[in-house]
């Protein structure tokens, strides 16, 4: 893997990174993380009973929405046709957390990375929103890339926690 930071010109300028005389690969990237809160208000996320509704499916249909988008959000980041965008969360009762997993394939010239973690991002910010109400001190954390696969860098898989 290179040093070299690949958004900055010979002159230091930012720019749109030119993908155009890459091949097209299948590119598959996987991002977690977490989002921690009271017991109570864990409970009201597992019983679906929060007021504005349920919570952990609308934070999966705003994880999709959040790695559609994430070309609008991030400037250099170049617009992919999404082939696949699976955002699944499971509760962890002893830590209060729900952990968030996005997996986002595409098939073109550059990786899916960006779209995962803004995915994660966004489902999380998702339940934040949703009970902010019960509970203002919900940490959001330890988002990362977990895995990509594809493109000239081949597989990588991050370090266990």
């Amino acid at each position: 893997m290179s040093d070299a930071l690949t958004h900055f010109d010979r002159d230091g300028k930012a720019h749109m990174v030119d993908v155009g005389g890459k091949a097209e690969s299948r590119r598959v990237a996987r991002a977690g993380g977490w989002i921690a809160m009271r017991p109570e208000t864990l409970a009201v996320v597992v019983t679906g009973s929060a007021s504005k509704g349920d919570v952990l499916g609308i934070a999966r249909i705003a994880a999709i929405q959040g790695a559609k988008r994430t070309s609008e959000l991030i400037p250099l980041c170049h617009p992919l046709p999404l082939t696949r965008v699976a955002a699944e969360f499971e509760i962890d009762s002893e830590a209060n957390r729900v952990h968030c997993v996005v997996t986002a394939e595409t098939v073109g010239r550059t990786g899916v990375e960006m779209e995962a973690l803004t995915a994660v991002q966004v489902g999380l910010l998702t339940i934040y929103d949703m009970c902010k109400a019960m509970d203002r001190g919900m940490t959001i954390g330890d988002v990362r890339l977990l895995e990509k696969k594809g493109g000239k860098s081949g597989h990588w898989v991050a370090a266990p926690d």
